[in-house]
């Protein structure tokens, strides 16, 4: 059999990749930086794999000068600081339990365990940072070529491992798929109800992972028709709007955002309690909220009013132009010209009306589509002018 190389990427030049490789000795390249490599997709995260245990691992980089971060150790995973950014370097495992949540694990100096205990044959592929050389155990390259997300062994017993896997499955399907594996898929459906015992920020995450995804919309679908997210998203039940989304999204070449995404697949009276369950952040939260509400307006005074970034969002999930959410992808609303002392010294006394009037200028400027600041000063002078007057007169 040839062997299998892994192709030359820029990440393999990573600024002090080569010496941490070397200060460690018995290391692989494993996972996603593999896989996506052999993609042809960039890589941002690389990740070592080594029979070394963890307490030698975190000597051998003391000894270097290499700053290691106990990240993980329990799991057998050091963080090891290099010029270029932090590098996770894991101890070769198997699990000795699971229960859907977490695993108690043992380290090995045995690669094939290491590899059985992972997810998805595209994930457990294997490179010498040396030659470059593949080791593949389960058939991995196979499903990568074919783009089939297969679970390594029974799919039941790996959700069951893991729950999260049910939602990782669709994630790396709606990636890398483009046909769902029939074991796989079945074994999803029939272990939805196991997502309930999930910690719901375990959910958000998968979930605001796979909504950017290329094939976001057929895989949301198919999870919907299946009814994954029943148990824990039932609010979920139609795709329309996040396909009408992610056209739109396309045609502008406006980047697919989780959380619009998210706003799509939400009837606008659940977006408050969905972004509770789903323990986003305050944030987040106002942000799906104000997402779902109706754009209205000219598409200046809703960025300047909302905010550029819930008016792209109002725009495009709504029918308006297309135009107008291109606008606003690249308008800087411009800041009022104008305080509160500007008003006091026209005349008025510091009081509410200051306020009022401060908030009538600024609706004109906004009316008349922010004209300068001199401008601005005309159409004070006109508004306190008309207040003190009336005010004189009373």
């Amino acid at each position: 059999m040839d062997r299998m190389i892994l192709p030359e990427a820029e990440w393999q030049q990573r600024a002090g990749l080569d010496r941490l490789v070397r200060v460690l000795g018995d290391v692989r390249y494993v996972g996603g930086c593999v896989r996506d490599t052999l993609l042809g997709l960039p890589v941002s995260d690389v990740d070592l794999a080594t029979p070394l245990a963890p307490e030698i691992v975190v000597e051998h980089l003391k000894d270097a000068g290499i700053t290691a971060v106990p990240t993980g150790i329990a799991h057998g995973t050091i963080t090891a600081v290099i010029e270029s950014g932090p590098i996770e370097v894991t101890t070769l495992r198997r699990d000795v339990s699971t229960d859907g949540r977490h695993a108690t694990v043992a380290f090995t100096d045995d690669w094939r365990e290491d590899a059985a205990r992972r997810d998805f044959t595209m994930n457990a592929l294997y490179a010498d940072p040396a030659t470059r050389e593949l080791t593949d155990y389960f058939g991995g390259m196979a499903d990568l070529d074919a783009r089939h997300v297969r679970f390594i062994g029974d799919p039941y017993q790996r959700i069951a491992e893991d729950h999260l896997r049910i939602l990782r499955f669709f994630r790396f399907l709606a990636r890398f798929g483009d046909s769902p594996d029939k074991a796989a898929l079945d074994a999803c459906t029939a272990r939805a109800k196991d997502l309930m015992a999930l910690s719901r920020e375990r959910i958000r995450d998968e979930l605001l992972k796979l909504l950017p995804a290329t094939d976001a919309v057929r895989v949301t679908e198919l999870m919907i028709t299946r009814g994954i997210l029943l148990p824990v998203l039932p609010e979920i039940a139609a795709v329309e709007r996040l396909a009408h989304l992610a056209a739109r999204e396309a045609e502008a070449g406006i980047a697919a955002d989780p959380l619009r995404r998210l706003a799509a697949l939400l009837p606008p009276d659940a977006a408050e309690s969905v972004g509770a369950r789903l323990k986003l952040s305050k944030l987040q939260r106002r942000r799906l909220c104000a997402a779902v509400v109706p754009a209205e307006g000219g598409p200046k005074p809703l960025a300047y009013r909302a905010g550029t970034e819930t008016a792209l969002d109002r725009l495009l999930l709504s029918n308006r132009p297309l135009a107008e959410a291109m606008f606003v992808a690249t308008w800087l609303p411009p800041r009022f010209p104008l305080s509160g002392g500007a008003i006091v010294a026209r005349g008025v006394r510091a009081g509410p009306e200051v306020a009022r009037l401060l908030h009538a200028v600024e609706d004109r400027w906004v009316a008349e589509d922010f004209p300068d600041a001199a401008e601005v000063e005309r159409i004070a002078d006109h508004l306190v002018g008309q207040a003190l007057r009336s005010s004189s007169s009373a």
